[in-house]
């Protein structure tokens, strides 16, 4: 195990002056040092209220403390094409967690406890925040690849493939400890917050980071759809998580997507324009985003048969 940590970046030149530009230079250049060596960093100073993370995770924790019976009324409406609603895994499942899954309001999709009434509150207000975070971070991580800063948001017509999800992981056993097990992020960006139990690892050089909890600061990693865009210049690093003895771990984590009629491939900056062969051949992230869901709700009895961005791969 590394007894490194993963960089810590204060965002707050972003949020609180609109004149510190030294300030925001010296940000970017941090990001884009940790998406090239890490595909992961944490940000403080971020701007969403640690009462509020506070408040989520407590409603989280409340939610997956009650009965079978109340927590399978909130099960996925059909229809949606990301599950929204409380799904366990699997009994054939490598992984031992329950979830509870929430998309933009605007879905029609989302379903409620009601023993919870204040849950529906929290949560539309988390993806609003999350929401305005992504946008920022999509912004820099953009001319971090030296592309103007709007490229990546003209991938996102609309928010709807967005989504949240609350995370309960069971003690581990004397037989196993595997939370979630070793994959990359199919997304553009996730935040991730959780508590003081831990478990989250990045793999880097061989080795397992762990990332260190903490209540006021968010883990953010870069995803598939950035590592396919940039031809493999910044990477989605692999992680998983890793269940305690005698201890549930809680998270929660904000997968900010693409437009799900996008169609996914190397930019021609990364490619074409400097002599590189493409990587990856293109896609719709539909088409992709529901691999990975699948991966989720059937989930194959191998870990090594999830469905990974390697799928279309090329190669040269």
């Amino acid at each position: 195990m590394a007894s490194f940590d993963i960089p810590t970046i204060d965002v707050s030149p972003f949020l609180i002056s609109e004149e510190d530009g030294d300030g925001k230079k010296k940000v970017m250049e941090q990001i884009g040092e940790a998406c090239v060596n890490y595909g992961f960093f944490q940000i403080e100073n971020h701007g969403i209220p640690l009462g509020l993370l506070s408040s989520a995770m407590d409603l989280y924790k409340t939610f997956f403390a009650c009965s079978d019976e109340d927590k399978l009324l909130v099960s996925p409406k059909p229809g949606s094409s990301i599950p929204a609603g409380y799904l366990k895994s699997p009994q054939n499942s490598a992984e031992k967690n329950e979830h509870f899954v929430f998309l933009p309001p605007s879905s029609g999709f989302n379903v409620y406890p009601n023993n919870l009434p204040h849950l529906k509150q929290v949560l539309e207000e988390m993806i609003s925040r999350f929401t305005k975070l992504g946008m920022l971070l999509e912004s820099i991580i953009s001319e971090c690849l030296g592309l103007p800063p709007n490229t990546l948001a003209k991938f996102n017509d609309d928010r709807s493939w967005d989504f949240l999800i609350g995370l309960h992981y069971f003690p581990a056993t004397e037989a196993e400890n595997n939370g979630k097990s070793a994959h990359e992020d199919g997304n553009c960006i996730t935040f991730v917050y959780q508590d003081e139990v831990g478990g989250l690892q990045v793999h880097k050089d061989g080795q397992w980071i762990p990332i260190a909890p903490s209540k006021d600061k968010l883990v953010v990693n870069i995803g598939d759809i950035i590592q396919v865009l940039s031809n493999n210049k910044f990477k989605s690093a692999t992680h998983r998580v890793v269940r305690q003895r005698g201890k549930s771990r809680y998270s929660y984590a904000f997968f900010y997507n693409l437009q799900g009629d996008k169609w996914v491939e190397p930019l021609p900056q990364f490619t074409e324009e400097i002599g590189e062969s493409p990587k990856y051949r293109g896609f719709l992230f539909k088409e992709y985003a529901q691999l990975r869901v699948k991966n989720r709700t059937h989930p194959p009895t191998r870990p090594e048969d999830l469905i990974h961005i390697t799928h279309y791969s090329i190669s040269n």
